[in-house]
């Protein structure tokens, strides 16, 4: 080897790549006919017929070319200058400069910019559901009830056809769609498409009688309070003598509190009905509601081998894990919910529990400190939601949930932990799962002495992060912890995650005994991820078919949030918060832009200008506005352009250097 020169990795991908730079340590290796430097670039921009910028426009000229900044973002740049230079100035002569700490993780400075409103003129939603009855407000109501008039100040329509329309037979937006040109009637009527109107197929809603009741606090958790006070008691769950004999359901209670399992409780042909109505027989009679289930009578969790998609906060929504199911994911698991915001009827918690019917596999995630709310919620999920596990977030490194003892705090609070684990796995009737990192802080690893606990409490699955609290999602996961981890947790099947991006990391992933794998953050950069596991093979996905992805997911997003102003800004929004994520990628070696194989995802990007790929396949950018470039006829409503205000940070920066918008 000559003198000087810099030996290629062993993770690099082997034999090192010709046409790429040498890069160093934490920097992704890019092939050199994708560099390029400021001065080819505009001679670049010569040879099209642009004129070169002078130097007075790169100072700062405003009656500068189409290169120079736009006004606000030059503003921004010279009083960051300025800014900059006073603290030059103050620092006296030998003294150091303070180091500026470098943006990662998460963004808690975005600027919060959620309206209160979406449309300045709102229709009553009496006339937008064409209700027969007059408005319940009457001449109080705040809304318009003039048709013509929203018609006239409505804005102009995103595109020719509704998806709403086309799938259900019935758009319930009517009036207020951003589609409804495509079927509204000379007279503003709402179309039907007959033969074809169906109900949207989503499951596990939440009923607004229900909702008052957890509002008014009129539900009695009977079971979750029986399993406290064994718990309190130092007494094991399982079959006791007081158990082997059924427990009548008894509709007593507080005063006007009603019993979470009595409210779900079937009639039997031998009910005697309320003398307001007829007799009526509701279904079988069944002992469900009043024998518990044993721990073997459980329904098993049988998901060995199978590739799970982890619970992902704010990316890991349901027209997401829709994308992800169509590209192989076997398992899905909802977002995590906040076990009191649940128990409070709060609706935006609860639309974090919704299941598609494609979802086969589906399980939700609940985040607590405590084991009377946890316990109390899974006694209400269980009788509420169609779910086929519940899982337990101990992995959470968010400071404001860990400084309330949930999250990763639990792994330090066991005697809580196991109240929790121990009450939830009594009131539930479907198998209830854990997933927790290797430890708090790093190189102190807790994990090898919780899995025989966790095994012992009723654990039926455990999902390990090869990474600690303090490391967040940097540094590289520790896979051969997670293999020590495997025979600790033996028998009890255990599912190992992080750095899952290609098959071979799949593969040797699966060569360390775990159960299976999940996968986080490869999914959003990569969601046809899946398909190169259960195929094993790379995948150098077109520009055409990422936008075909983006096409259903936004398909997808209004089926889920709605076609109206609403439903479209928030389709909009998380499809930006998932472009952060997905404009990141590059495959490597002989396909994509970087030299030798995949990079970590914390790999930077070197200071050097990247060209695009091709006229519609481009590097990964840095700019998340990059859904208002998208051609129009491919994403509804893209080429429309945001709403006033409509700046959309990324909920997560990009560690490997990618600024915010």
């Amino acid at each position: 080897m000559a003198e000087g020169a810099v030996e290629a990795p062993a993770e690099s991908g082997g034999g090192g790549d010709p046409g790429a730079i040498e890069p160093e340590r934490g920097v992704a290796s890019i092939k050199l006919q994708y560099l390029t430097t400021k001065e080819h670039f505009h001679e670049f921009l010569e040879a099209k017929g642009q004129e070169k910028p002078s130097q007075e426009t790169e100072a700062g000229d405003p009656a500068g070319n189409d290169l120079a900044e736009p006004e606000a973002k030059r503003i921004r740049l010279e009083d960051g200058q300025t800014e900059h230079r006073q603290t030059e100035e103050a620092v006296e002569p030998g003294e150091q400069p303070q180091a500026q700490k470098r943006a990662r993780g998460q963004n808690k400075c975005r600027p919060h910019v959620k309206p209160t409103h979406y449309d300045k003129n709102r229709l009553c939603p009496s006339l937008v559901q064409e209700s027969a009855a007059k408005c319940f407000y009457g001449d109080r109501c705040r809304f318009l009830h003039d048709v013509g008039h929203y018609l006239a100040t409505k804005p102009a329509d995103l595109g020719p056809h509704c998806v709403l329309f086309e799938t259900f037979g019935r758009c319930p937006y009517g009036v207020t769609c951003r589609f409804a040109g495509a079927h509204l009637g000379p007279e503003g009527q709402n179309l039907v498409k007959e033969g074809l109107v169906q109900a949207p197929p989503i499951r596990n809603g939440l009923d607004k009688v229900l909702q008052q009741q957890l509002r008014k606090r009129k539900i009695h958790f009977k079971r979750a309070e029986q399993a406290l006070r064994q718990l309190s008691k130092s007494q094991l769950p399982g079959p006791t003598p007081e158990a082997t004999v059924p427990e009548v359901m008894e509709a007593e209670g507080a005063p006007g509190q009603d019993s979470c399992d009595a409210q779900q409780a079937p009639q039997g042909p031998g009910t005697v009905a309320s003398p307001s109505g007829p007799l009526r027989t509701c279904g079988p009679l069944t002992d469900e509601d009043v024998v518990r289930l044993q721990p073997c009578e459980k329904k098993r969790l049988d998901i060995s081998g199978k590739l799970y998609l982890a619970p992902l906060t704010t990316c890991g929504n349901l027209p997401f894990r829709r994308v992800c199911k169509r590209f192989g994911a076997d398992v899905t698991c909802g977002e995590m919910a906040v076990c009191i915001n649940l128990l409070q009827g709060q609706t935006s918690e609860w639309a974090l529990l919704k299941r598609h019917p494609c979802e086969d596999v589906f399980g939700v995630q609940l985040e607590g400190a405590f084991p009377d709310t946890m316990t109390k919620c899974a006694e209400l999920l269980n009788r509420t939601i169609e779910v086929d596990f519940v899982d337990v977030n101990v992995g959470c490194p968010i400071d404001l949930v860990y400084k309330k003892g949930g999250g990763c705090a639990l792994m330090n609070r066991s005697a809580k932990f196991q109240q929790i684990v121990r009450g939830m796995n009594q009131v539930l009737d479907v198998p209830l799962t854990v997933k927790l990192r290797t430890g708090v802080h790093e190189r102190v690893n807790l994990a090898h002495r919780l899995l025989p606990e966790l095994r012992d409490w009723g654990a039926a699955l455990v999902t390990l992060h090869g990474r600690s609290r303090e490391q967040r999602y940097t540094k590289l996961a520790d896979w051969q912890y997670i293999e020590q981890c495997v025979t600790a947790a033996s028998p009890m099947p255990l599912f190992g995650n992080g750095d899952i991006l290609s098959y071979e990391d799949a593969n040797r992933a699966m060569q360390t005994g775990v159960a299976g794998i999940m996968i986080a953050r490869g999914a959003l950069l990569k969601p046809w991820l899946f398909t190169e596991i259960k195929e094993q093979r790379h995948w150098d996905i077109s520009s055409s078919e990422r936008l075909d992805i983006l096409r259903d997911f936004a398909h997808y997003g209004l089926e889920h949030w709605g076609s109206d102003t609403q439903g479209v800004e928030k389709t909009r929004r998380f499809l930006l918060e998932w472009l952060s994520f997905l404009c990141r990628w590059d495959r490597g070696g002989g396909a994509g832009c970087l030299g030798g194989g995949p990079a970590q995802p914390c790999s930077r990007r070197p200071r050097l200008q990247v060209r695009a790929r091709g006229p519609a396949g481009a590097a990964p950018a840095e700019d998340q506005r990059a859904a208002a470039l998208l051609p129009g006829p491919r994403l509804p409503g893209d080429a429309h352009g945001q709403p006033e205000g409509g700046r959309l940070d990324p909920h997560q920066r990009d560690a490997a250097g990618t600024r915010a918008a």
